[in-house]
């Protein structure tokens, strides 16, 4: 056996294995013999088979196992023992000799392999990134304080239909009726509003329920029928009122102050204030955490500057994933996968530069949070924490979740890291500013 190495550039080399019979040879034999104990073929006793009908049989599958057997061996080998941390897996070149697969026969295997880049950048003080701070005003808090208060508002009963409004209604067109239905006017049709202002329990009236309701699964809902009847329903309905619901926020009152924070949370309009900032403060300050993660992360992508083998890793995607992604494809998220491909390498050279380490108990606690985070965007807070440990569970126990989470850990332990050997440029800048930063 002989291997050889060609060096294309900086991060690409060509191998070139060269297989003899002796190196395949032992492994053959081995194969056919174990294929003929096992062998139950007609006119035969099992296990006696002559060989030479089990080399007649078998013998082209054998030799490709046991001549990919030797390679994938010698190039694993190879790869180890020069310490060749390397992109994907070895690809068969393009420059692959055609193969007479015939036992006893040399065989020449050539192989394209890339490595990953070297990186080397230093974080210290001499990086400058900047953390925006950003200024919490009266606009600001007013603006938090009516969307805490509708927030936590409720449907009452009202005189007459606003805009904004509900309408609880009979809907009868003589052959199909609907008790209750539930109409909001700002689902009502532009042109058709007006039919429905201003109505209160009792009002009657016909409408067009085609040209008042235009979204056909909207309008299949509300008069409880599949949207393949709609069209054989006579759609002029009669409407009748049985009441008006509008939407009433909390109010700026110890009630509403319990509703939003808890019992006794809150006893004064200073206090209420006083929550609001905080809340507010509490905002910003995750907002800021995510831009300066941002700035971070781009500021050390230009500074590690990773060169890619990007003509191998092109080819390597679309030969992994054959079968399921097309070329085309392969090419369309191409940039992107350069992109998180380079952050990776990046994060990793962080996280040695410390010595930081992803342990389980970092990737369990990053599970509850996250079940956690996932209760509340249902509004379920304070769920006991055997629910919180039994989700994270389930999550963990996915591979794709488990990475996911892993390298969320990866991503907040190496920012933490920035962040803290670093310098800081802190900013102060308005709300309105922040959003327009690209």
């Amino acid at each position: 056996m002989n291997i050889t190495k060609n060096q294309i550039d900086d991060l690409n080399f060509e191998v070139v294995l060269k297989i003899e019979a002796a190196d395949y040879a032992e492994a053959e034999k081995k194969k056919i013999s174990e294929i003929r104990r096992k062998a139950e073929l007609k006119g035969f006793r099992k296990g006696m088979a002559p060989a030479s009908l089990i080399q007649r049989l078998y013998g082209g599958q054998v030799l490709y196992e046991s001549v990919n057997a030797v390679v994938a061996e010698a190039i694993d080998g190879f790869i180890k023992e020069n310490k060749i941390r390397i992109v994907g897996e070895p690809l068969p070149s393009e420059n692959q000799p055609q193969l007479d697969w015939t036992s006893g026969k040399d065989f020449e295997f050539h192989f394209d392999i890339a490595q990953t880049p070297e990186v080397t950048f230093t974080v210290d003080k001499e990086d400058k990134i900047p953390f925006y701070q950003i200024n919490v005003t009266k606009e600001a808090k007013a603006a938090m304080k009516k969307n805490l208060l509708n927030q936590y508002g409720s449907m009452q009963e009202a005189e007459a239909a606003g805009e904004e409004d509900y309408i609880v209604a009979d809907l009868d067109n003589g052959t199909h009726k609907v008790d209750g239905a539930y109409i909001s006017l700002r689902s009502v049709a532009e042109g058709s509003r007006s039919q429905f202002l201003a109505r209160k329990a009792g009002d009657e009236f016909t409408v067009d329920v085609n040209a008042a309701f235009e979204n056909e699964t909207d309008r299949a809902a509300m008069l409880k029928v599949s949207k393949d009847k709609l069209a054989g329903l006579d759609p002029s309905f009669k409407v009748t009122v049985i009441n008006v619901k509008t939407y009433v926020p909390a109010e700026d009152t110890q009630e509403g102050w319990d509703k939003i924070f808890g019992e006794g949370a809150v006893k004064s309009a200073e206090e209420f204030d006083a929550k609001i900032a905080e809340r507010l403060g509490a905002d910003y300050l995750q907002q800021a955490n995510y831009r300066f993660s941002k700035d971070a992360r781009d500021y050390f992508l230009k500074k590690a500057d990773i060169q890619l083998p990007e003509a191998f890793l092109r080819r390597w995607l679309i030969y992994v994933n054959e079968g399921k992604y097309t070329a085309e494809q392969v090419d369309a998220e191409f940039e992107s996968f350069l992109a998180d491909f380079r952050w990776q390498l990046t994060r990793g050279h962080i996280l040695r530069l410390f010595d930081l380490k992803v342990e389980e108990k970092d990737v369990e606690e990053a599970a509850v949070n996250y079940a956690a985070y996932q209760y509340a965007m249902y509004g379920m807070g304070n769920v006991p924490a055997e629910i919180l440990n039994d989700a994270a569970k389930r999550m963990l126990s996915d591979e794709n979740q488990r990475r996911r989470l892993e390298e969320q850990v990866e991503d907040n332990k190496a920012f933490q890291a920035v962040r803290e050997n670093v310098t800081l440029q802190n900013k102060k800048i308005s709300e309105e500013k922040f959003r327009e930063l690209k």
